[in-house]
């Protein structure tokens, strides 16, 4: 039986984290450790199990498959001698049978991957005793990089999140919209990451010929097919010790989809027409803008593919969810574009900040760079930007009664609080499934959601601080 304080000798709560991938590993040492906490990593149950007698662990959080022994069995022999120890599991391939041999052999919990930080956060603090109150602060202003404009809170929470995952060697699934930035993402998280000295490789998957892009990922042997008339090394060869950015990773296809997976699982390749083992450490990073749930059911993407990619999600919001960042981008790109010498007039102001932006980001640049040729340098007017966007440009119909559309600000605040908790009870307080019904992105719902709570409001099942 545990014995003694689990504090270590900062009088942090420590907890052990036991998960067969290294990314899965590093993840959640690197939140975990900016949440207060110490941690300590185990690759496997037998190891965990070693290093028990020698820890004062407040908590236990494990995989529930990992080669060999099991997280259940490891659970198992960790009730042995520490019978009242917290203990978490986690898995992406979540079934019922797992979870009530889980819950009935002692696991305080069971949580589904990719997970969801806030929700283990909120169960790590509940297990140990640590409220949010008594948490030490680690609240930061994140400084942007040079060239990225944002005043968006949704987007200033997308960019804490890659600050806490990027010194971290997780694998990080991007996701959002087409347009929205997801490669300016990356570039970010690279140059936050412990490997910004090392190369940067980008690969659009989408815009390579299927027959081909094996080859570009992972090179060929010269006279391995027509055409190959001398020897090229591939990608992830050229990202070793650095960083791998896999655009639109949903367009490949089934074969190269189990080819990935194995340089996911063991960093192992090899070159077309060569049977020699490779090996690369490259840090992989990917985006699509399709939803790979849809994918999956569809059996377009592999599911293991999907887990060994999803280690944490960043959703980018779309540009209409973030019209904080509208003008302040309009006004960058216009400074780029007109060298300076254009500014915009209060009616293209308008124009801008009414229209939906289905493009996102990428159109509104193309919009303000025509702007800047078509204004000669000069005022920025309504007739200088696309037709698309001046037709566009309309107040956006709300789901709202029609009295609603003139109530004060307040009264709308209502409406859509209403709108969400309701929302949030019709789908079990299941945040991606609330946030698709309400047409929104995950990441904007928890925005609200933590602007709601902060007024007192009870957002989550049973009035507990816990998120799915």
């Amino acid at each position: 039986m545990t014995t003694g304080s689990s504090r270590n000798s900062t009088g942090n709560l420590r907890l052990l984290v036991v998960d067969d991938d290294q990314g899965q590993r590093s993840l959640l040492e690197t939140f975990l450790c900016s949440q207060g906490f110490a941690v300590t990593t185990a690759e496997s149950g037998p190891a965990a199990l070693a290093l028990l007698p020698t820890l004062n662990v407040a908590m236990i959080i494990s995989d529930v498959r990992m080669p060999g022994m099991s997280g259940l069995e490891m659970l198992r022999q960790a009730r042995a001698s520490h019978p009242t120890l917290p203990f978490l599991l986690v898995t992406a391939f979540a079934n019922i049978r797992e979870a009530v041999d889980a819950i009935r052999d002692g696991a305080l919990n069971y949580l589904s991957k990719p997970i969801d930080l806030d929700e283990l956060l909120a169960t790590v603090r509940r297990a140990t005793g640590m409220t949010a109150a008594s948490a030490p602060s680690t609240s930061v202003e994140i400084p942007l990089p040079e060239g990225i404009v944002s005043n968006s809170p949704l987007m200033r929470l997308v960019f804490s999140d890659a600050a806490l995952v990027a010194p971290s060697e997780s694998r990080v699934l991007i996701t959002g919209e087409s347009g929205v930035g997801k490669e300016v993402l990356a570039d970010v998280i690279h140059k936050w990451s412990r490997r910004a000295s090392g190369p940067l490789v980008k690969i659009n998957c989408a815009a390579i010929p299927e027959n081909l892009l094996e080859s570009e990922l992972f090179g060929h042997e010269k006279g391995s097919f027509t055409g190959a008339h001398q020897q090229l090394i591939g990608r992830f060869e050229e990202a070793t010790n650095g960083t791998i950015f896999l655009d639109e990773v949903s367009e490949m296809s089934p074969q190269l989809q189990a080819k990935l997976l194995r340089i996911t699982q063991d960093g192992c390749f090899s070159r077309v027409g060569s049977n020699k083992e490779l090996t690369t450490n490259a840090r992989l990073l990917a985006a699509t803008n399709r939803d790979l749930d849809q994918e999956i059911a569809a059996g377009k993407f592999r599911e293991d593919l999907f887990y060994r990619l999803n280690v944490l999600e960043l959703n980018i919001p779309p540009l209409r969810e973030r019209p904080e960042d509208i003008l302040p981008l309009a006004n960058y790109f216009l400074t780029k574009f007109a060298e300076g010498k254009a500014r915009l007039s209060s009616g293209a102001s308008e124009c801008l900040k009414l229209y939906p932006w289905p493009g996102n980001v990428r159109e509104l640049r193309n919009a303000m760079e025509r702007a800047a040729l078509v204004s000669r340098g000069e005022v920025i007017l309504p007739e200088h930007l696309p037709n698309r966007v001046r037709a566009g440009a309309t107040v956006p119909t709300q789901a709202v009664p029609p009295a609603a559309n003139t109530a004060d600000p307040r009264r709308l605040e209502e409406i859509e609080r209403d709108a969400i908790l309701a929302a949030l009870r019709k789908n079990d307080f299941n945040r991606t499934a609330t946030a698709r019904a309400l047409a929104i992105s995950r990441r904007a719902l928890t925005y609200k959601l933590q602007r709601m709570r902060e007024q007192g409001i009870a957002v989550d099942a049973g009035g507990e601080d816990s998120a799915r």
